[in-house]
């Protein structure tokens, strides 16, 4: 039986934070309510705010409803895209954000988990001729600019003066004031948590590296959070799409009660150190505040949930370290959550591995498993599953079969699409002239889906048969959601084989 509910707003209509959050409920057996997806857009169309708040307001007149989690960008912008460009001004954006108020007052005794993101360095990538604000070759210029010193060192000055002219005063502006806007947004954010509007606050900085135009605003606003005595209820740290799940994870937790003990281990001695190149920490920093803004504490010692860490340069011996460690713990009945990272230097090295969890058998006896995209939104996917499963198993209303379902989803949706099928997909592409994959013509979408759709089912039909042997495929769906390459969409039904 489904517990108490949870209202979650995701940050865009993508699988991985639109329907991963959602999927954690399901493995708990909390139910998380997310709205009708035509309220929160596709890719380069808004989400619609406005209805978006009635929709949080007939959430708080439920009596079930007692958590929210909301993405700040799709309450105050229409969206993670939305949040990059000119459009809402900063009158807009507050106006929208007193929803929170209202929820508070309309449910006083709700916990409210809200997340925002530091506006990333570079617009959103799409083609040329493209109705959208800083279409190629604008966007990369603008992203060359902000990624230099601010302000420029002595050696960047040309660079910087050259791309100014590229880019135009107009462009350039619309650029800076949609960043100053969002500056602005995010301190509001900081004050309605020390208000108590907000019961805990994460503010995510999006794909930027440790040099560039967000160096000044995440200092400012770290300075403004430590003035505010907020560490305990706010955090600022890397990643963005990862933040829904951390929150719901978190949300999650809270119904048991629960302050999880996670302990970090690393697959190299100095594996602490390594820092993702479009992050701006290190990649402990980055999963010290994670396992905060899940509602978990770091317990090395005594520790209830071991997240195992694979950085890229992992030696074979330390590989073969990794797996009798993590075998030995799960073995002894621990639950073990597995991050693997090497994907940011070897698609190749990541899909070994991952291929050498199933054929050993110890992906089926994982609590959780990923590896895509920025190191934040590896760790904070695998920390938020083995959460979920551990909430479930405390309440006694664990799915079983939810958790087969995500675990299967993250292997062929990490490992098959992104080291397999993607790169076959490009080259498709590439044979046919078409170089650019932000945002491909209805044709070539719909006949590179297709073949998105028939490579993938195979790879699926295989991982599955080593992951859940006496499982079979139900149903599946396979797509491109936003016409582009760089994710896809897999809705699937797993099922356990007939007895003979």
């Amino acid at each position: 039986m489904l517990l108490a509910a949870i209202a979650f707003v995701p940050m865009d209509d993508r699988p991985v934070t639109a329907e991963l959050p959602v999927m954690l409920g399901r493995i708990a057996g909390v139910r998380v309510e997310a709205p009708p997806r035509d309220l929160i857009g596709r890719f380069l169309v808004p989400g619609r705010s406005d209805d978006l708040i009635a929709w949080l307001n007939r959430e708080a007149g439920r009596p079930q409803t007692r958590a929210f989690v909301v993405s700040t960008d799709m309450l105050a912008y229409g969206g993670l895209l939305a949040s990059r460009v000119p459009g809402p001004s900063y009158a807009d954006a507050v106006f929208r954000l007193r929803e929170l108020v209202q929820l508070r007052l309309e449910s006083p005794g709700a916990w409210i988990g809200a997340f925002g993101t530091i506006m990333r360095l570079a617009p959103t990538g799409i083609p040329a001729g493209t109705p959208f604000f800083a279409a190629y070759p604008m966007w990369p210029y603008l992203q060359q600019y902000a990624n230099l010193h601010d302000p420029p060192l002595p050696g960047e000055a040309a660079s910087a003066g050259h791309l100014r002219e590229l880019i135009g005063e107009p462009a350039l502006d619309a650029y800076l004031a949609t960043r100053a806007r969002n500056l602005a947004v995010d301190r509001l954010l900081l004050q309605m948590t020390g208000e108590g509007v907000i019961d805990r606050l994460v503010l995510g900085q999006d794909d930027a590296g440790p040099v560039g135009l967000h160096v000044r605003e995440v200092a400012l606003l770290q300075s403004e959070l430590a003035g505010a005595n907020l560490a305990n209820r706010a955090s600022i740290e890397p990643g963005a799409d990862e933040l829904g799940m951390a929150l719901v994870a978190h949300a999650i937790a809270r119904a048991a009660t629960w302050t999880p003990r996670i302990g970090v281990r690393y697959s190299t001695p100095e594996g602490a150190l390594y820092q993702d190149p479009i992050e701006y920490a290190p990649i402990s920093a980055a999963i010290d505040a994670l396992i905060g803004v899940c509602g978990a504490v770091r317990d090395d010692s005594q520790s209830e949930i071991v997240l195992y860490v694979r950085v890229p340069g992992t030696t074979s011996s330390e590989d073969d370290a990794l797996m009798g460690e993590m075998k030995n713990d799960v073995d002894r009945g621990r639950s073990v959550a597995f991050a693997d990272l090497s994907y940011l230097t070897s698609y190749r090295d990541q899909a070994a591995f991952a291929q050498r969890l199933l054929t050993s058998g110890l992906a089926s006896r994982l609590d959780a498993y990923a590896s895509w995209n920025t190191n934040a939104n590896t760790v904070g996917s695998a920390l938020a599953e083995a959460i979920a499963a551990g909430v479930g198993r405390r309440l006694h209303t664990y799915d079983a079969l939810a958790h087969r379902t995500f675990t299967f989803v993250r292997f062929v949706d990490d490992y098959a699409y992104h080291d397999e099928v993607r790169p076959q997909l490009n080259a498709t592409l590439a044979a046919q002239g078409i170089t650019d994959h932000t945002l491909l013509a209805p044709a070539a979408a719909a006949s590179i889906a297709q073949l998105d759709r028939s490579l993938l089912w195979n790879d699926a039909v295989g991982i599955l048969s080593q992951l859940d042997p006496g499982y079979h495929v139900a149903a599946i769906s396979i797509g491109l959601p936003w016409s582009r390459t760089f994710e896809t969409s897999i809705d699937v039904g797993i099922a356990p084989d007939l007895s003979p």
